[in-house]
């Protein structure tokens, strides 16, 4: 047997960011986001071009059995009195779970799955499981940049029109020093 050593790729725990040459990123600007919020007139107000989130994902081969890891960060501000949030998806994979784990900064999780909806704080250290079946997104409701690990199968992909036109049924809204959640749905 051979047998030799190399350095692995890193994440800078403090920063969220990955250390490595390889990585794929995506950033998502207010403008590719049409519809999802609730005022539009503020979303039309902000020049398409503003970024909302970036994520960086660490490649692996597309197959089963494979995991793929990548950071979200999503930049902190409002659209109207609503809180920048992730697009939010499922997975085409429906049965397929998810890890996130809180990097940096405050938000919540909104995690939807058969009419039920679940918000969960997202912290530094925070751990968070998202089951098969089940719909999420982020949302900063810091005053930072919120930063998230996600660790999920390489085959469960992201099926985002799946929630067209109904959304999540739950917007985040700013108030006064705080949020508060509006339930759009019975």
């Amino acid at each position: 047997m051979k047998l030799k050593t190399r350095l692995p790729r890193q994440l800078d725990l403090a920063s969220g960011q990955f250390i490595a040459a390889d990585l794929h990123e995506h950033t998502t600007t207010a403008g590719m986001l049409a519809g999802l919020f609730e005022d539009q007139t503020a979303w039309a107000a902000l020049p398409a071009d503003t970024p909302i989130y970036t994520v960086a994902i660490l490649p692996a081969p597309q197959q089963e059995g494979e995991l793929l890891a990548g950071v979200t960060h999503l930049h902190p501000g409002r659209i109207g009195r609503e809180f920048y949030m992730t697009r939010g998806h499922l997975h085409q994979r429906r049965e397929q779970a998810e890890y996130y784990v809180g990097l940096r900064g405050h938000g919540l999780l909104l995690l939807r799955q058969a009419g039920e909806g679940v918000l969960e704080h997202v912290f530094p250290g925070s751990v968070h499981h998202i089951p098969p079946f089940t719909a999420h997104r982020l949302i900063n409701t810091g005053s930072g940049t919120l930063s998230a690990l996600a660790v999920w199968s390489a085959i469960a992909g992201h099926d985002y029109q799946a929630l067209q036109p109904q959304g999540f049924g739950v917007r985040v809204m700013a108030d006064g020093d705080g949020w508060r959640a509006e339930v759009q749905d019975a």
